[in-house]
């Protein structure tokens, strides 16, 4: 392993420890530094700041891992993402607090929409793409997967996404109930 990735990873596993204890917004670059005895150039030749770092921990762990693989069903990766952040759910249950510009939701809705905008070309057969659908399903994924993880104790994966299965069935069902679909001119 290059000498590079050892230094990231060294201040990613430091991050984690103190954000086990301490509130995100109290940890400072330097409080990192000093927790891995190392300098703030040394950080910041590495990192733009403590946002970008938490953001990282996030690509090397598990988008790296999973952007090579070739998914059957948009449920094979759900099922991937969320073992992932049910495994690594103490430090992504804080890390989904982190408020304001480069917070980590804000980091995961950008890199979850290419893979959301996959999945709906292979619904709808097209590549045009469609905005509204994409941003809706993102955020819609996103204040689902916060919910689950805040919870004082979340389901295990498998329960929590047999819950979002059954709930869009029905609800898809429902839709095709309350819609007179034999009228395409409404």
């Amino acid at each position: 392993m290059p000498d590079s990735n050892i230094t990231k990873r060294a201040l990613a596993q430091t991050l984690k420890d103190l954000m086990a204890h301490t509130p995100f917004s109290k940890i400072s670059v330097g409080d990192l530094c000093t927790a891995c005895g190392m300098s703030r150039k040394s950080f910041y030749y590495h990192f733009r700041d403590k946002y970008d770092l938490v953001n990282w921990i996030f690509y090397t762990e598990f988008i790296t891992e999973v952007q090579n693989n070739s998914y059957n069903t948009a449920w094979d990766f759900l099922e991937d993402i969320c073992t992932y952040f049910y495994r690594e759910r103490a430090f992504y249950q804080k890390a989904m607090q982190i408020q304001g510009q480069n917070s980590f939701c804000e980091y995961f809705s950008e890199v979850m929409e290419p893979f959301i905008q996959t999945f709906l070309d292979s619904i709808f057969h097209t590549e045009d793409g469609n905005d509204f659908s994409r941003v809706f399903l993102t955020d819609a994924f996103l204040s689902s997967l916060m919910r689950w993880l805040r919870s004082p104790h979340p389901v295990p994966p498998d329960i929590y996404l047999d819950s979002l299965k059954h709930l869009l069935i029905d609800l898809s069902r429902r839709i095709l109930l309350d819609f007179d679909l034999s009228n395409p001119s409404e």
